[in-house]
């Protein structure tokens, strides 16, 4: 066997190749560019690589044209946790030395000895790919969104707190396209009281506003001339040219989320998997595409249930260790699925009365909300995985029985 190591950096690449004894057989430095993946190539088909027989490869990341290049056939690349690769490394010397050549034989040696403890990256379809990118995507542009968000609520809290008491009663509050306009068109509060009636109704139509529009104007006009305390007007003034500066990236990551989320919608629907998820309670197209990228639809990826859960970090862990034992959350975890399994229990107790049972149950018992929401999430991905493997729609009957509910 012939094992293959690789610390990647910006410009250039470290690659070692040792064979099953331990023995460096060659080392190479290549360029990040295609000559220097060439060169790569080359190299593993020097020592016997071949499309049938391919040579596993170790590598401290999992995206990038380098591994995309690795995956290129059946090539099994395993992405090394960096954590994992510093231990490794006082395998190998106690000085604490280090150096990218040594990082890539360090990793090499990773496959040889401990190949079986590691997980190749999954063979998921380009399909679930491009959703898995266009997915995260927009959960990081929600994520930065609703940080400008909070930018700017904290910047109106100091001079302009008419506004946020006018947008209180809107859902998604600074996000919506009428309190970004009115903003826009009165970045003061001095401004925001001369308003009429008439602006106020121009705003919330040029905001796309439909229905209500009197009556919605009506109430700004007397939220936005009631007594509020005031900055000095030059110290106003100043404050309200930061806040269009502010309101600026806010438009765009507006902007940015709702292109991703159509993307997700146009993709999402087409993949074989997406009529299983969407069958269950909480998942709409955006958490289920959110769900699906962190998974993937390599159905071979994970052994079996307690495998995914663990994954992420629903199932609890537990640490014993002589006398001394205890039962707490995982910490280690995707933190994505997980931050996606938390909304999905979370619109489920609506959806299904099932779920909301199981939630009520676990809190009579002395959960708190969290570790409540948390155990629903670890039973129902638990029956996500038994339908994806089966090929089954969610059936409430099958995944909350109530009989054994009411016998419980």
């Amino acid at each position: 066997m012939i094992y293959c190591g690789i610390d990647w950096a910006e410009r250039t690449h470290d690659i070692a190749i040792v064979n099953d004894t331990g023995e460096l057989l060659a080392k190479r430095r290549i360029t990040d560019d295609a000559a220097g993946y060439k060169v790569l190539l080359d190299l593993l088909a020097e020592y016997g690589d071949t499309e049938g027989n391919p040579i596993p490869v170790a590598i401290e990341t999992s995206r990038g044209l380098l591994v995309a290049v690795l995956r290129t056939g059946q090539r099994k690349v395993f992405a090394i946790n960096p954590m994992a690769a510093a231990r490794y490394r006082d395998r190998h010397s106690v000085s604490r030395k280090k150096s990218d050549p040594g990082d890539a034989f360090v990793l090499a040696n990773i496959l040889r000895t401990d190949m079986h403890a590691h997980r190749p990256l999954p063979e998921d379809s380009d399909l679930g790919r491009a959703i898995a990118v266009l997915a995260r995507a927009q959960q990081d542009a929600t994520w930065n969104r609703q940080q400008i968000a909070n930018q700017l609520r904290s910047l109106l809290r100091e001079y302009y707190p008419a506004a946020l008491d006018a947008f209180a009663t809107w859902t998604n509050g600074l996000c919506r396209p009428e309190a970004r306009e009115l903003l826009k068109t009165a970045p003061t509060p001095s401004r925001a009281a001369h308003l009429s009636r008439a602006q106020l109704q121009a705003v919330l139509k040029r905001a796309g506003r439909k229905r209500g529009i009197e009556a919605e104007a009506d109430r700004l006009r007397d939220v936005l001339r009631a007594d509020w305390a005031h900055q000095a007007p030059l110290i106003e003034e100043a404050l309200g040219k930061q806040m269009l500066a502010l309101l600026i990236q806010l438009e765009a990551a507006c902007a940015g989320a709702d292109q991703l989320a159509e993307a997700v919608e146009e993709a999402f629907p087409r993949h074989p998997d997406a009529e299983i998820l969407l069958s269950f309670p909480g998942l709409g197209i955006q958490l289920g595409a959110r769900i699906l990228a962190e998974i993937g639809d390599d159905h071979t990826r994970f052994a079996d249930a307690r495998g995914l859960k663990a994954y992420a970090g629903s199932s609890p862990i537990t640490r014993a260790s002589g006398k001394k034992s205890s039962i707490t959350r995982r910490w280690v975890k995707n933190d994505r699925l997980n931050h996606a399994g938390y909304l999905w229990a979370f619109a489920s107790l609506r959806a299904s009365a099932g779920a909301n049972d199981h939630y009520r149950r676990r809190r009579e018992q002395g959960d708190w909300h969290a570790a409540a929401q948390r155990n629903l999430f670890n039973r129902m991905i638990g029956q996500l995985y038994h339908c994806l493997q089966h090929r089954k729609l969610f059936d409430e009957q099958t995944a909350f029985p109530t009989q054994l509910a009411v016998a419980a």
